[in-house]
């Protein structure tokens, strides 16, 4: 019911093939079904709990999944943020509630799952934290080895102990992100280790469903899907999931999808402004939100297509204004997000302010990771405790 196709020149490959780029022209490929064999419908897939495998029949698994009952993350309403800002309809999809506290565990219940369905059984990864503390669970979760890549001094330590508690070789190189992945990229096609960076087309396919349950928790498609984009997976995939449902007639228009970046790594929105064929590479990212510190997107084909084609727009914002976000979501909103999670918010707030949204949009911000995965972060950012002696009096004097 699927196969896999370069999203260039269109050249095919079996299901079955162990292969990350085309082999015709070396551009990415992309998960393609065969919609008219779905015969479910809309009102009957609501009929099942929300969560991830809610959507199976839009998936490549079919073998019984590598699961630890991902997905079914909360949509919150911004109220009060939404009212600063002059918007009605401002929403946080906090994929921070995911099993191992980020996004990446939608991409990495398929991917481990499709490791096990083609008959591999070690996986690997480069990573800036995130993905390589879900890899970690999910492998753990299958029993396979796992192998981390991670830019030395560059990656949040509770993501970094995620993936050490569960059992991954962790490897630090001297180099930024994209040379990690450079360099786990020839060890998987050198050795026959399955790769688990969003350069694999299946890992994509579960991101999508972030799509999918948010026109079914909001009820209707929003007027713009916000995303923080590091190595633009979660836009693409996205943009994907939705025009598959638009094709096969469970929703009749796409949203707005609007890539957010830092200031320090932003050649998405470089690209996007400047009216580039391609992005060109920023050698040397810099950003406090380690999660989307990517000079090199390495879906950012796909990423332009998703955000032209549907008339939207890339920003972006500076570190000083992520952390304002971090912190105005968890004191206004109660919702904890790691600082590449604020940027979507923070993009919104910037575009407000310059008059580029409608007060009715309906708003959706993925918030991609939980507060508790970058806790250094958040200490540098907040006033430490008040130390008092042990008496009624002192209490009182500090409230």
């Amino acid at each position: 019911m699927y196969k896999l196709v370069c999203v260039h020149c269109g050249a095919e490959y079996p299901p079955d093939a162990i292969v990350y780029n085309c082999e015709k022209c070396g551009h990415l490929l992309a998960v393609k079904y065969d919609l008219s064999k779905i015969t479910i419908t809309h009102e009957e897939i609501l009929q099942r709990p929300i969560s991830l495998w809610r959507y199976k029949e839009f998936l490549p698994v079919k073998i019984e999944p590598v699961t630890l009952q991902e997905g079914g993350t909360p949509l919150y309403h911004l109220k009060k943020l939404g009212e600063e800002m002059g918007l009605t309809n401002l929403y946080a999809k906090h994929e921070g509630m995911n099993p191992s506290g980020s996004f990446k565990d939608r991409g990495m219940t398929l991917g481990v799952s499709m490791a096990k369905q083609l008959g591999k059984n070690i996986v690997a990864c480069a990573s800036t934290g995130n993905t390589s503390a879900s890899m970690a669970v999910y492998a753990a979760k299958a029993g396979m080895p796992a192998v981390v890549l991670l830019p030395a001094g560059h990656v949040a330590l509770g993501k970094v102990a995620q993936a050490l508690m569960h059992g991954a070789k962790v490897i630090s190189i001297r180099g930024n992100f994209d040379r990690a992945l450079e360099m786990v990229h020839e060890l998987c096609l050198s050795h026959g280790i399955y790769l688990l960076n969003s350069i694999n087309p299946y890992r994509l396919e579960g991101q999508k469903t972030i799509g999918f349950e948010v026109v079914d928790q909001l009820g209707c498609v929003p007027d713009r899907i916000v995303l923080p984009v590091g190595n633009a997976g979660n836009i693409s995939a996205v943009y994907k999931g939705l025009c598959e449902w638009k094709e096969i007639g469970y929703i009749d228009r796409l949203p707005k999808m609007t890539a957010i970046q830092a200031e320090g790594a932003a050649p998405v929105v470089a690209a996007i402004k400047g009216q580039l064929p391609e992005v060109i590479v920023e050698q040397n990212p810099e950003t406090v939100a380690s999660a989307i510190r990517i000079g090199a997107p390495v879906n950012a084909e796909k990423a332009l297509r998703a955000i032209r084609e549907t008339g939207g727009t890339a920003e972006s914002v500076t570190d000083a204004e992520i952390l304002a976000m971090q912190r105005d979501l968890a004191r206004y909103e109660g919702i904890g997000v790691e600082p590449a999670s604020a940027a979507s918010v923070a993009g919104i707030r910037k575009m407000a302010e310059m008059g580029l949204l409608d007060k009715d949009e309906k708003i959706v911000c993925v918030v991609t990771g939980h507060l508790l995965k970058d806790p250094e972060t958040v200490i540098k950012q907040c006033a430490p405790p008040i130390e008092i002696d042990p008496t009624i009096e002192a209490l009182l004097a500090v409230l």
